[in-house]
């Protein structure tokens, strides 16, 4: 049996459809239930495990807390916002003297990615609540490190406050002057593997797993990839986007990588 490892991608609360939080995705509670019981099956078998953890600030260019509509009032959840709309006023950095940075920023975002942005709740801010991982999902790993006599690796994204991050291993638009939006190859090395399994969890599927993916389809070497496992039962489209998590699933069925749920990984990895 080959050895594994996992990626478990923004298991917060914030994510969670519990009550209190910020950007809830429904499915997404019993898809880190799932997945807490085969890190408890597979305990012995998982030799890594790496969690990535979504790390704002309060006040940052895809949240309502930075934006101001043309007349003062307040930008709502889930608004996007076109770099021809800012340049036509129609919505505006509530710090003015970041403007010209900002349409700069919206301007590199939809030439390199095609995204536009969206204006989504507060969430996932450094040290809250909802910045934590939930809480079932959070024991599992606790046990599988005194298991294992390891740590699980949890690696920060998306601090700085002027470019979006919904991959694990990079900014949208990284910038020179923050080490932290560029790509993170020290973390694709170490998910490069040594003849493991990898396999992927989290949330959310349409954004930050897809996101995540896509880097991963696009840096790792074919032959990982054929050893890579998405655990679709494990993570869940933010509602609206449905039609993005289906598109990204099939974007791996078409390069070769597998998908599994939580009953079929048990029964491949002898749990």
């Amino acid at each position: 049996m080959p050895r594994l490892q996992l990626l478990v991608i923004d298991p917060q609360n914030d994510f969670m459809d519990i009550d209190g939080a910020a950007l809830p995705v429904p499915g997404a509670r019993a898809d880190m239930d799932r997945l807490a019981g085969l890190v408890d099956a597979l305990q012995g078998r998982i030799d890594d495990i790496v969690v990535t953890l979504d790390s704002h600030p309060g006040v940052a260019v895809e949240r309502t807390s930075f934006w101001l509509a043309a007349d003062g009032g307040p930008v709502a959840p889930f608004t996007t916002i076109t770099a021809a709309e800012l340049r036509a006023g129609r919505y505006r950095p509530r710090n003015a003297a970041l403007l010209a940075e900002v349409q700069a920023y919206l301007d590199a975002l939809e030439a390199g990615s095609g995204r536009t942005l969206i204006v989504w709740p507060v969430h996932c801010v450094l040290g809250t609540w909802g910045h934590a991982i939930e809480q079932r999902l959070a024991a599992s790993l606790a046990q599988w490190e005194i298991a294992r006599a390891r740590n699980t690796d949890k690696v920060l994204k998306g601090q700085h406050p002027l470019t979006e991050q919904y991959s694990a291993f990079r900014a949208e638009v990284p910038r020179a002057d923050d080490a932290r939006s560029q790509l993170n190859r020290p973390l694709l090395d170490r998910l490069a593997g040594d003849g493991s399994t990898l396999l992927v969890a989290g949330e959310a599927l349409s954004h930050c797993v897809a996101a995540s993916g896509e880097d991963m389809l696009a840096q790792l070497e074919p032959a990982r990839l054929q050893r890579t496992i998405f655990l679709t039962d494990c993570m869940s489209p933010v509602q609206g986007f449905a039609d993005a998590g289906a598109a990204f699933l099939a974007r791996l069925a078409a390069h070769g990588v597998r998908t599994m749920d939580v009953a079929q990984a048990r029964e491949a990895f002898g749990a």
